[in-house]
């Protein structure tokens, strides 16, 4: 019976388990240890095992990583936001956190914070403990995930909630920087990255808030008929918006200019590419 039950346990959690799950099911020490040299089992860290008939995924790895770690250890940041489903792609570093009280030694690509959490901060997903959306959300530092969580999942005022509980960690100073940026909605943020980028880089001829058929471009290159446009966080544009923009969008390229366009995302993460694009739409290379 012991062995059904447990085998049913390996197929919840990926083929991990601990010793101690192992114990609980019935398994004697000297059981396991037969699991481990006939193969059938691998020790991915110290008392913590992978069943090798399933195979070794990334959600094993994180699994692993947070069961390793022992006792109430959670994942976080950007672990606990792909686990959410925020993030396609999982970070090759696994990120958990255990009580302050507790020390364990870091295992291969996990790192280990010491860190008590709040239980309104925590959640457990699929069986794994993590930290919530929110919280995840702002420890990821992630502009482009926090935007897409806005639209998806969370509202600003919880965003709000959780950094200011949580305003003394690592990484808080940079979360509160794009926090606020989202609750301006980033539009009038990305107009001035966007001209720091023109001063920095030595971008010449340009005109802000130029009129063509009506319509005002954020900044435009009259003679070269190239107009650049800014666009702030996502989650603030609706469909009747996005809509206006396209239709805008082809009455100015019907006229005879091109256009480009940057999100506060791109040009805060990526000013050197943003500039050598202007240059080249205007026919001069950027120096370097």
């Amino acid at each position: 019976m012991h062995n059904t039950k447990l085998n049913s346990l390996l197929a919840r959690q990926e083929g991990i388990l601990t010793l101690r799950q192992a114990r609980d099911y019935g398994m004697s020490e000297e059981a396991v240890k037969r699991r481990l040299s006939s193969r059938q089992w691998r020790r991915v860290s110290s008392g913590t095992y992978h069943a090798l008939d399933h195979p070794w995924t990334p959600t094993a790895a994180l699994r692993a990583a947070v069961l390793g770690a022992g006792k109430d250890a959670v994942a976080h940041g950007l672990s606990a936001a792909w686990w959410h489903g925020l993030l396609e792609k999982p970070d090759v570093t696994r990120f958990v956190t255990i009580p302050r009280k507790r020390c364990v030694t870091r295992i291969g690509n996990v790192e280990i914070r010491r860190r008590d959490l709040d239980r309104r901060d925590l959640a457990v997903v699929r069986g794994l403990a993590v930290t919530g959306v929110p919280l995840s959300v702002l420890e990821a530092g992630d502009s482009v995930l926090m935007d897409r969580a806005l639209q998806l999942r969370v509202k600003l005022p919880m965003l709000r909630e959780v950094h200011d509980r949580n305003a003394r960690r690592d990484g808080a100073a940079e979360a509160g920087r794009l926090l606020a940026v989202a609750e301006s909605g980033g539009r009038s943020e990305a107009e001035r990255l966007l001209h720091s980028i023109f001063r920095r880089w030595n971008i010449r001829g340009w005109t802000a808030q130029f009129e063509v058929q009506g319509y005002l471009l954020d900044a435009a290159f009259e003679e070269e008929r190239l107009g650049i446009e800014v666009d702030g966080w996502r989650f603030h544009r609706d469909a009747a918006r996005n809509s206006a923009d396209l239709r805008r969008q082809n009455i100015l390229v019907n006229a005879g200019w091109r256009l480009l366009r940057y999100d506060w995302h791109r040009l805060d993460s990526d000013p050197d590419g943003v500039a050598e694009e202007i240059r080249l739409a205007i026919g001069k290379r950027l120096d370097r």
